[in-house]
């Protein structure tokens, strides 16, 4: 009787692949809408507001600032559309995209940015404005519970505290700096000291992570995220006249922009990536927070770089989507 070492050995079949399509089957529009986006969007619409308050800094007429306003609004909106299209083709990609770092970046500079429109808005028109802040809000909410939950199902290794965590849980700030203008004042107060507290939470962890470990070359931009929360609350603190507030946090703010330019090419080792979205809207938040707190001079200088550096690497950001290139690096979920 033959023994198992004397049957023939199988052969394994190799394994089987569809045939690929030619001409490639294109995707329905907006299904790999890339929400890595957002990060530039939202740093076009805080240097529209940098700019509105630069004009009205150097006394000059603010309707070039009123312009930019009116096309950030305009691109947050169709971006906003764009995502709410492949939202509704299938409701998992939320999920799908909060499982890649990038996507968690952009689906919370989403719904910053929002918040972000409703400051432009009180510009123009208060009501709008109000309903935009409370949509805004609620959006926020969902975002930071959506978080949490992709959060605790990733792997430990994705579950690590990095700058992105600002957006997710302290972006409501972007919401107190709409509220003031519009009376909203105990409102705003009461985002700017909870945020504060998980702000500072977020910046001692990654501190000791910094500490403990380089990051990745491609991963280093976004470093320049720590900016922002000092940025707004010493914007928020100087509008609700908490003076003493609002220029220590100025002052961490100052001490972040500089580490930022001192380390700039190792920042940047890595070169070009959609990730420089995470210098735009800091840059900008820190151009305001100047100008709101009485530093007119290095404001406008402030204001000039994020006039320079903004729109190009939005731009640039903005021209990888429709080639698709943008979804693919970032991973973007198809509907």
């Amino acid at each position: 009787m033959p023994t198992s070492s004397t049957h023939p050995r199988r052969k394994r079949l190799p394994p089987k692949f569809p045939a690929p399509e030619f001409p490639p089957r294109k995707l329905p529009l907006f299904a790999r809408m890339p929400p890595a986006v957002f990060a530039v969007v939202l740093g076009l619409l805080g240097l529209s507001l940098a700019l509105k308050r630069t004009l009205i800094e150097v006394q000059v007429p603010q309707g070039l600032g009123d312009l930019v306003m009116g096309l950030a609004l305009g691109l947050w909106l169709f971006c906003a559309v764009a995502y709410a299209i492949k939202i509704a083709r299938r409701p998992a990609v939320v999920t799908e995209d909060l499982r890649t770092l990038p996507g968690r970046a952009g689906l919370a500079a989403a719904s910053v940015g929002s918040l972000a429109c409703a400051g432009v808005l009180g510009f123009f028109h208060a009501g709008l404005a109000q309903g935009v802040l409370i949509f805004g809000l609620g959006l926020q909410t969902v975002l930071a519970v959506l978080m949490i939950r992709s959060l605790r199902r990733a792997p430990a290794e994705g579950r690590g505290v990095t700058p992105v965590w600002h957006l997710a849980f302290v972006g409501s700030i972007v919401g107190a700096l709409a509220a003031v203008p519009l009376g909203w004042d105990r409102l705003a107060a009461g985002i700017l000291w909870g945020t504060i507290l998980v702000a500072v939470v977020i910046w001692g962890i990654s501190a000791a992570q910094l500490i403990k470990r380089i990051p990745p070359a491609p991963l280093r931009p976004l470093l320049a995220i720590h900016l922002a929360p000092a940025s707004l609350f010493a914007s928020v603190a100087g509008l609700l006249g908490m003076t003493t507030l609002a220029q220590g946090m100025l002052l961490v703010g100052c001490a972040v922009f500089v580490a930022l330019i001192i380390s700039g090419r190792w920042i940047i080792q890595a070169g070009f990536t959609p990730l420089w979205g995470a210098f735009t809207f800091p840059l900008a938040a820190f151009a305001s927070a100047l100008l709101i707190n009485g530093w007119g001079l290095a404001g406008v200088v402030v204001s000039v770089l994020a006039l320079g550096a903004v729109p190009v690497i939005a731009w640039r950001v903005i021209a990888m989507w429709p080639a698709g290139t943008l979804a693919s690096k970032t991973n973007a979920a198809t509907a």
